[in-house]
C-alpha cells in the first residue's frame, strides 16, 4: 500500500486517519498505482509527458474517496485532471475506479497538497484548481489549520494560467466568509460573481458533493466561490 507522502510542518490542514483499507483497495494499489499514481518525491511533474497530450489541466485538492473527481473526469474527457488526496483508501478506491473505467485523463497524489503545489506543480500550468468541502475547523482554536490562508492563496495563484480559475465550495456559512475574505486580498484573482453576497451559483461542472447531500439534511447551504487569475 502506498503511504501518504509530506514535508513536516508545525500545522497542517488535516490529520491522518487511521481508516481500514479494503482488499479491493489494497489490490488497486498493486494493479492501478504505476498507471495513475503520481510521487512528491519525484519533484516537478510534465504534464505533456505524463498524460501524453497537451489538455488543459485541473487540479482537485482533497477528493475524499475521489466520487466528484470520477464524474468530472468522464465528463469532461477534452480536460487532464489530477487529484491529491492524504488519506490511502480514498487514494486506493479512486485508482480502482479509474482502472475498471479506463480513464486516461487521470492522475493522482497521495500527499500533501502543499507540499505538492509548492514541488510538482509547474508556475503557470493550471485552468483550473478545485477545493471541494475542506474541514471548516470549526473551534476557533483551530481556526489557523484551515487550508484556506493567504500564503496558500497565493501559492494556488502562482499555479493558474492567466484566465485560470480557483473553486472552493463549503457548506459552512463561517468558513465562506472566511474564505471570501481571504481570495479577495489576494492581487492576483478577481473574483467572477456578479452577486452582491460574492457568491456564484454552482458551476456546471462540480457535481453535487455527499457533503453537500448531507448539509442540506441539516438545514446546511452550499456557497461556491469562483475567482480568475488576473492577467
Amino acid at each position: 500500500m502506498i503511504k501518504p507522502e509530506f514535508h513536516r510542518r508545525d500545522i497542517r490542514s488535516f490529520v491522518i486517519r487511521g481508516g481500514r483499507i479494503t482488499e479491493a483497495q489494497e489490490n488497486a494499489f498493486e494493479r492501478y498505482w504505476p498507471q495513475y499514481g503520481l510521487r512528491l518525491s519525484d519533484g516537478p511533474v510534465e504534464f505533456q509527458k505524463v498524460f501524453g497530450n497537451a489538455q488543459p489541466m485541473v487540479l482537485e485538492i482533497g477528493y475524499g474517496m475521489g466520487d466528484s473527481l470520477l464524474t468530472m473526469a468522464q465528463q469532461e474527457p477534452d480536460k487532464n485532471f489530477v487529484g491529491i488526496e492524504v488519506h490511502p483508501p480514498g487514494v486506493g478506491r479512486l485508482v480502482n475506479e479509474a482502472g475498471k473505467l479506463a480513464l486516461g485523463n487521470l492522475k493522482t497524489y497521495c500527499a500533501d497538497a502543499v507540499d505538492v503545489l509548492t514541488h510538482c506543480i509547474p508556475p503557470r500550468s493550471l485552468e483550473r484548481v478545485q477545493l471541494y468541502c475542506p474541514d471548516p475547523w470549526h473551534k476557533k482554536r483551530h481556526h489557523k489549520r484551515r487550508i484556506v490562508q493567504g500564503d496558500f492563496v497565493a501559492l494556488v495563484s502562482s499555479r493558474l494560467r492567466e484566465g485560470g480559475l480557483f473553486h472552493l465550495c463549503t457548506d459552512w456559512t463561517p468558513y465562506a466568509e472566511h474564505m471570501l475574505e481571504v481570495l479577495k486580498s489576494c492581487a492576483e484573482l478577481k473574483n467572477t460573481a456578479v452577486s452582491a453576497d460574492g457568491y456564484v451559483s454552482k458551476p456546471h461542472w462540480r457535481p453535487e458533493t455527499k457533503f453537500e447531500r448531507r448539509g442540506e439534511k441539516l438545514g446546511h447551504q452550499m456557497h461556491d466561490l469562483l475567482f480568475e487569475r488576473r492577467a
